[in-house]
């Protein structure tokens, strides 16, 4: 890794220390070790996932401009008030869904991890880590979307004709 990379090249004492707090924190250890370090891991890919959801689900929907839009179609959310209290409404639903997504998407991430902790198995044996299932996941996912896209645009053409 990076840390130790530095610990091997440098030669101050306060960089050597640094490197070694990470390389001692955030290793996920040996195959059947269940150290600090392994544990620092785990947790800190979990919340670095969940803090991704989050951050990519608050870029990708822009509750402002869906309540604008929402409202220039003439549409509404029954109970709540066009305009700004739309908004706040769609952005609490929103985190409150993320969060459950987010828990979901940070378990499956540190899954593979603890399965070769507890199993036993040798470190590199895993065949697709959990940050490479996670993107597997979502190029299949957009995928999906574009075929069904592409099919129905073909349909839409049949019943144009």
């Amino acid at each position: 890794t990076l840390f130790q990379y530095v610990h091997d090249s440098s030669n101050t004492d306060w960089v050597i220390s640094v490197s070694n707090f990470f390389i001692n924190t955030f290793s996920p250890g040996n195959g059947g070790s269940r150290s600090g370090g392994a544990a620092g891991f785990y947790i800190a890919v979990f919340v670095l996932v969940v803090v991704f959801s989050f951050f990519y689900t608050l870029v990708v929907y822009q509750q402002q401009n869906l309540a604008e839009n929402l409202q220039k179609q003439g549409g509404f959310v029954p109970g709540i008030r066009p305009g700004r209290p739309t908004g706040d409404y769609i952005m609490r639903v929103l985190v409150r869904i993320t969060w459950a997504g987010a828990i979901f998407l940070g378990v499956v991430a540190v899954i593979p991890y603890l399965a070769t902790s507890w199993f036993n198995v040798a470190q590199g044996s895993l065949t697709i880590s959990s940050t490479g299932l996670l993107i597997v996941v979502g190029v299949v996912l957009d995928t999906m979307k574009q075929l069904e896209a592409q099919l129905l645009m073909r349909n839409y053409e049949g019943f144009i004709r």
